[in-house]
This record gives structure tokens, sequence and C-alpha cells, in this order.
């Protein structure tokens, strides 16, 4: 017997799914057969998303609310596609464009249909994101031509700081051994020698 699964993807923690998985509760989606990931959409290697594949057989149906909840990458969503209902024999509904259901129209027309939606909607897809990219690069740049600084404040110096660097720089102690007094790592004492020293 034919199995009903449901696929919810945020890409970070803090998003919320119950958009989604309200969804797949209106569909009456068993709780154990939905597998959620909490990732970017960067590529296949979600391990709910690797596990629902391999406990999903011939014709069971996967149901996802987006296409861009598989991912956003134009050739990597068609290849999914493929692999899913053509190898796998798996039929998937997108809940957000009724077209994109392969359990309709199995005869030529209805399959060359369906591959021109999700061909035009796997390009929206990741054209949305290259568009995200590229307002985040904007933003930032913006951002920081404002005089806005980005990434955690420097730690302070520490109080011996300025005395381990004269010894240091007179040859009385190594490098390690400077870095070692300070209590930091030497990358990071020689990073601050350097930026001490430009300032002066």
């Amino acid at each position: 017997m034919a199995n009903i699964y449901g696929y919810i993807r945020v890409s970070s923690r803090d998003q919320n799914e119950d958009r989604q998985r309200l969804a797949f509760q209106e569909l009456s989606i068993p709780a154990k057969n939905i597998f959620m990931d909490k990732q970017s959409g960067k590529d296949f290697d979600r391990p709910s998303y690797k596990r629902m594949v391999r406990r999903m057989k011939k014709d069971d149906l996967l149901y996802i609310k987006s296409i861009d909840r598989l991912r956003r990458n134009y050739e990597e969503i068609l290849e999914q596609w493929r692999i899913l209902t053509k190898e796998n024999g798996i039929d998937i509904v997108v809940l957000d464009m009724p077209l994109l259901d392969t359990r309709r129209g199995k005869d030529l027309m209805g399959t060359f249909l369906s591959d021109i939606v999700l061909q035009v909607l796997s390009f929206v897809a990741e054209n949305e994101r290259t568009n995200i990219r590229q307002r985040q690069a904007e933003g930032i740049a913006a951002a920081k031509a404002r005089g806005v600084k980005f990434g955690r404040p420097p730690l302070p110096l520490p109080d011996n700081f300025y005395e381990i660097h004269k010894r240091w720089r007179k040859k009385e102690i190594s490098v390690s051994e400077a870095a070692r007094l300070c209590g930091m790592s030497r990358a990071t004492f020689h990073d601050k020698a350097k930026r001490f020293e430009k300032s002066r």
C-alpha cells in the first residue's frame, strides 16, 4: 500500500515552519511521515531529506509546500525531480502550484505540461536566490559606506600587552612566549602587534 509523506525545509533554526506543517495536517499526513530539515537549500545533503528518500517506495506520494522547499538551484531541482518521479516511481504534489501534481496527466501531454511548469518554477526559485544574494551584498556595501562595522568588536588588549610587546621587539622573548604571557595565540599576538604598530 502506498504511503503519503510531507517534506518541510526552513533555511535556519530560527525560521518558523508552522505554515508548512499546518498545510500537511490538513492532508492527514501521518506525523511519522513528515520530515523536516532546518538548513540551507544549497544542496540535497540534508539528513532528514535523505532518510525520507531512503524510506519512500514506488507509488508513494510526496507533498511539498512550494518548489523552493526542495532547492533553489535550477538544474538540481530538475535532476532530483527526475530521480524521484522517473527512477523511483514516486508521485509529487506541490501545494502552492496545483499544476505540479504528477498523479494527474500521466499521458504525454500532461507530462509535457508539468515538465514546462517545473522548469519555469525552478528557474524562478533560483533567480530569487540570486536576487536575495545581490540584495544582501548591496545592503552590506551600503552599510559599510555609512560606517557600519560588521563582526564582533575586537577584545581590548591585556594590561601587560605594551610591556610584553616591547620585550618581544627587543628580542628578549620569543613570539610564543609573548603570546602565552598575553593569554592569546601566536597568530592573534602577531595581528595585535601589527595593528598596534600601525596605530602609533
